[in-house]
Protein backbone atom coordinates (compact mmCIF):
# COMPACT_ATOMS: atom_id res chain seq x y z
CA UNK A 1 0.00 0.00 0.00
CA UNK A 2 2.75 2.40 0.71
CA UNK A 3 3.99 1.91 -2.84
CA UNK A 4 0.46 3.70 -4.01
CA UNK A 5 1.77 6.76 -2.17
CA UNK A 6 5.16 6.67 -3.71
CA UNK A 7 3.49 6.87 -7.19
CA UNK A 8 1.06 9.30 -6.24
CA UNK A 9 3.95 11.51 -5.14
CA UNK A 10 5.98 10.71 -8.24
CA UNK A 11 2.47 12.03 -10.99
CA UNK A 12 2.35 14.80 -8.59
CA UNK A 13 6.10 15.95 -9.37
CA UNK A 14 5.44 15.08 -13.01
CA UNK A 15 3.01 17.95 -12.95
CA UNK A 16 4.90 20.71 -11.94
CA UNK A 17 7.32 20.71 -15.29
CA UNK A 18 3.81 20.26 -16.97
CA UNK A 19 2.78 23.67 -16.15
CA UNK A 20 6.13 25.06 -15.85
CA UNK A 21 6.06 24.16 -20.08
CA UNK A 22 2.19 25.45 -19.99
CA UNK A 23 2.73 28.54 -18.92
CA UNK A 24 6.39 30.01 -20.41
CA UNK A 25 7.17 30.83 -24.46
CA UNK A 26 10.36 30.72 -24.71
CA UNK A 27 11.53 27.22 -25.99
CA UNK A 28 14.00 26.54 -24.52
CA UNK A 29 12.23 26.71 -21.49
CA UNK A 30 9.82 23.89 -22.79
CA UNK A 31 12.20 21.76 -24.52
CA UNK A 32 13.88 21.37 -20.60
CA UNK A 33 10.34 20.87 -19.03
CA UNK A 34 9.82 18.58 -21.44
CA UNK A 35 13.27 16.52 -20.49
CA UNK A 36 12.15 17.13 -17.17
CA UNK A 37 9.00 15.22 -18.12
CA UNK A 38 10.50 12.39 -19.69
CA UNK A 39 12.88 11.88 -17.05
CA UNK A 40 10.39 11.80 -14.28
CA UNK A 41 8.28 9.80 -16.57
CA UNK A 42 11.46 7.02 -17.44
CA UNK A 43 12.17 7.08 -13.37
CA UNK A 44 8.39 5.96 -12.71
CA UNK A 45 8.80 3.52 -15.45
CA UNK A 46 11.73 1.77 -13.28
CA UNK A 47 9.94 2.01 -10.32
CA UNK A 48 7.38 0.17 -11.47
CA UNK A 49 9.45 -2.10 -13.06
CA UNK A 50 11.09 -3.74 -10.04
CA UNK A 51 7.47 -3.44 -7.94
CA UNK A 52 6.12 -5.92 -10.78
CA UNK A 53 9.70 -7.69 -11.35
CA UNK A 54 9.39 -7.10 -15.33
CA UNK A 55 12.52 -6.01 -16.38
CA UNK A 56 11.51 -5.45 -20.33
CA UNK A 57 9.69 -2.18 -18.76
CA UNK A 58 13.24 -1.65 -17.02
CA UNK A 59 14.51 -1.71 -20.32
CA UNK A 60 12.37 0.66 -21.91
CA UNK A 61 13.25 2.81 -19.38
CA UNK A 62 17.18 3.04 -19.40
CA UNK A 63 16.91 3.69 -23.21
CA UNK A 64 14.42 6.51 -22.39
CA UNK A 65 16.71 7.97 -19.92
CA UNK A 66 19.94 7.74 -21.48
CA UNK A 67 19.13 8.50 -25.08
CA UNK A 68 15.65 10.58 -24.94
CA UNK A 69 16.98 13.51 -23.61
CA UNK A 70 19.52 13.99 -26.12
CA UNK A 71 17.20 14.12 -28.89
CA UNK A 72 15.22 16.52 -26.97
CA UNK A 73 17.92 19.08 -26.89
CA UNK A 74 19.19 18.43 -30.13
CA UNK A 75 15.41 19.30 -31.38
CA UNK A 76 15.19 22.27 -29.55
CA UNK A 77 18.85 23.38 -30.73
CA UNK A 78 17.59 23.09 -33.82
CA UNK A 79 14.21 25.16 -33.94
CA UNK A 80 15.96 27.77 -32.45
CA UNK A 81 18.01 27.69 -35.36
CA UNK A 82 14.90 27.78 -37.67
CA UNK A 83 13.68 30.82 -36.04
CA UNK A 84 16.80 33.17 -35.81
CA UNK A 85 16.88 32.67 -39.78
Amino acid sequence: MNYVYILIAMILALLIPIYEAWQDDDIWQKMLAFASIATKTSIMMLVISVLRDDWSIGVVAVIILSVGNAGLMLLAHLIKRLNEV
